[in-house]
């Protein structure tokens, strides 16, 4: 079971610093009671709205300056960009940058084994059938390190039912192989029927991987969940701190409970993607994979972006985006069997099957740097940003359903990334 864990309607800050730090001290007691290297795992900038930033910031100097360990952090990046200084600094605060490693899904990993076809298939009710290569970053494998802290956000996700847990190890920190298999498989399972499963076929087989091939490795997770209070605010409800899978379904069962929205079917979303946080369609694309099952058909899908300015997070995902676009899952899986770039990146395939309204609703990007062009090049929709602000006005609009002043009703979401939309036909149990 878990170490310990806490429930309530809104957590305070000073709270959650107490709990980080019995966390903290927990790790003295059940993991090494004197430390000498220590890693912290947390999420990288896309989940900043977690606290996840300021909480690594406290398990740092816990462990640097009340136990004087060597402490590092290594952001789970997967594929993503890696942050600048300056992100760093805005998300972890004064955690120094030479203590900020950076992850290499590239050439920063090692093979430790294998998941067999035979069991993806089995799990995936034969929707894959291909074996999933189990490959970590190396500093993680390789160096002598006598406690490692997982830290994350508990919420919905597309290719995992809930974020978090053993996919800071197996996407955040995993190699090439390991991401792009894992994807695509998820992506032929079906993105509407992993989001909001507790355990999906994926899932399945970052458990097994986890406990065939990383049992030996000194870690403990720390996983959060968030709710809106009654002022509309995003505050922390639940904190789970421990070494086994019963803290992740914890933990994952307070989100179904609290980050699953039920609607009726809607037909105009108007979506916020913030700006400090979401520079690509390939992460501001959580908009699409949070509400899709919420969109009523022929309804729109609108998302204003103030930060976009690319579509893939690497220059060549960004290149495949661009040439193939999200054209839905029949051209795509075509495009997929006859190309090599495509299979080479079939983490980019999975997206762009992701990212496809299967042509039941339009999605509309207001963008803060992408033209018109270039959003419509890739078959979505384009509203001018400046428009989109001044007709949804976004610091005055409640999250929910709106009236606004020409009669339109929209339902406003101002942090998709943080809950699921659904109509309760299509409620994953």
């Amino acid at each position: 079971m878990a170490w310990f864990f806490e429930k309530s309607p809104e957590i305070s800050r000073e709270r959650m610093k107490e709990l980080v730090r019995q966390s903290g001290r927990e790790c003295l007691e059940r993991i090494c009671a004197k430390p000498r290297k220590v890693l912290l795992l947390p999420p990288d900038i896309t989940r900043a709205h977690s606290g996840a930033g300021w909480i690594t910031n406290i398990l740092y100097h816990f462990f640097a300056d009340e136990v004087g360990a060597d402490v590092y952090v290594i952001p789970t990046l997967g594929q993503h960009v890696p942050h600048t200084p300056e992100q760093n600094r805005w998300m972890f605060g004064d955690i120094p940058e030479e203590r900020i490693l950076v992850h290499d899904w590239r050439n920063g990993c090692k093979t430790v084994g294998t998941i067999p076809a035979a069991y993806v298939k089995a799990v995936s009710g034969g929707a894959a059938d291909w074996d999933i290569p189990v490959s970590l970053n190396r500093l993680v494998l390789e160096e002598p390190w006598d406690i490692i802290v997982n830290i994350g956000h508990v919420v919905p996700h597309e290719v995992l039912g809930f974020a978090n847990h053993n996919k800071n190890y197996f996407i955040g920190l995993g190699g090439k192989d390991t991401i792009c298999a894992s994807h695509l498989a998820s992506a032929c399972y079906g993105i509407e029927n992993n989001l909001g499963t507790l355990i999906t076929p994926v899932r399945h087989c970052f458990n097994k991987a986890e406990s065939e091939f990383l049992r030996h490795l000194p870690d403990v997770y720390i996983q959060v969940v968030m709710r809106y209070n009654e002022r509309d605010e995003l505050v922390h409800s639940g904190f789970y701190c421990g070494d086994d899978l019963d803290t992740y379904l914890l933990a994952a069962k307070q989100s179904r409970d609290e980050n699953i929205t039920i609607v009726p079917p809607l037909k105009k979303v108007v979506a916020v993607m913030q700006g400090d946080e979401f520079f690509s369609t390939w992460v501001a694309n959580k908009a699409v994979y949070r509400t899709r099952k919420a969109m009523a058909d022929g309804g729109e899908l609108l998302i204003i972006a103030p930060g976009l300015k690319r579509f893939g997070e690497q220059e060549e995902v960004d290149r495949i985006i661009r040439k193939y676009g999200y054209a839905g899952t029949p051209r795509v899986m075509e495009a997929w069997r006859k190309n090599e770039e495509l299979q080479d990146l079939a983490h980019a395939t999975a997206h762009l099957i992701h990212g496809s309204s299967e042509g039941r609703f339009r999605i509309t990007y207001a963008p803060g740097h992408l033209s018109k062009e270039e959003i419509e090049s890739v078959h979505y929709n384009y509203m001018d940003i400046e428009e989109a602000l001044a007709r949804y006005p976004i610091d005055k609009l409640q999250n929910g359903f709106n009236r606004m002043p020409d009669g339109e009703e929209i339902y406003f979401i101002s942090t998709p990334s943080a809950g699921l939309w659904t109509t309760r036909d299509k409620l994953n149990q």
